[in-house]
């Protein structure tokens, strides 16, 4: 396998408190699409940070293969979509270095035009981003990131909050886009739409408590040491499918 792209080893980070993550070992090479789960306060988004470079650790070691390109989508439900700009503007902004003028060149609208295509949301354009649905809004953060020519892409819940078609559109996009060459690390709960459908997944609650392919990972003992509750494990159509079992105390 190649050189990773990033590598944490033995990665520490705190907000000031209780640590939020602790000695995470993680690689991330080209080409790879991972999936990050894990409960709520698990560490999940400061992972994601410590790969930006927007958390720095307390402890351990985060190393780059040169200066790597990296993109982030946020949650949806984290922005403010009543900023007056329009799907065109809002794509724009991403690209900020090296140009001379306040408004984009023949080359910039001419990829402008063709992200927005390529991800479904051309006819969008001049639409005004509050007046977008949520799986339209996670398309423009999408072209956003991808506007900016990224070697590595994370997304913070990207099928968060839309409904299952989309969400089914979105992981295909995904998939087309990892498939072109990208390196994508995104964050998710839903363990059977979409992590069970990624190549590798890693479980976290504060240390990684399990990573590898999703036949590897999603198994009842990694998932209760991760979630702290008992789940079930079924196949259907060759694949695992994770079922929450509750067990009731007498």
């Amino acid at each position: 396998m190649t050189k990773p792209i990033i590598e944490l080893t033995d990665v520490t980070c705190s907000y000031g408190g209780a640590p939020v993550l602790l000695d995470v070992d993680l690689a991330i090479h080209e080409r790879e699409l991972i999936g990050i789960v894990g409960p709520s306060g698990s560490g999940k988004t400061s992972l994601l940070r410590v790969l930006l470079g927007s958390l720095r650790p307390v402890a351990g070691r985060v190393e780059r293969s040169g200066t790597p390109r990296i993109a982030y989508v946020p949650q949806v439900e984290t922005v403010s979509w009543s900023f007056p700009v329009t799907v065109a503007e809002c794509v724009l902004m991403s690209r900020t270095s090296g140009r001379r003028l306040p408004w984009p060149s023949k080359a910039e609208k001419l990829e402008l035009d063709d992200v927005l295509w390529r991800l479904g949301i051309g006819d969008l354009a001049n639409r005004h981003i509050r007046a977008l649905s949520g799986g339209q809004q996670q398309r423009v953060f999408l072209a956003r990131a991808l506007f900016a020519h990224p070697d590595l892409l994370l997304l913070d819940e990207p099928t968060s909050g839309v409904d299952v078609a989309t969400r089914h559109d979105i992981i295909h996009l995904l998939n087309d886009l990892n498939a072109s060459g990208l390196s994508i690390v995104l964050t998710t709960h839903d363990l059977n739409g979409i992590a069970a459908h990624l190549p590798r997944i890693v479980c976290v609650n504060r240390s990684v408590v399990a990573d590898g392919a999703p036949a590897a990972v999603l198994r009842p003992d990694v998932l209760e040491k991760t979630y702290g509750a008992p789940m079930r494990v079924l196949e259907h159509g060759g694949m695992p499918v994770v079922v929450d079992h509750f067990q009731r105390r007498s």
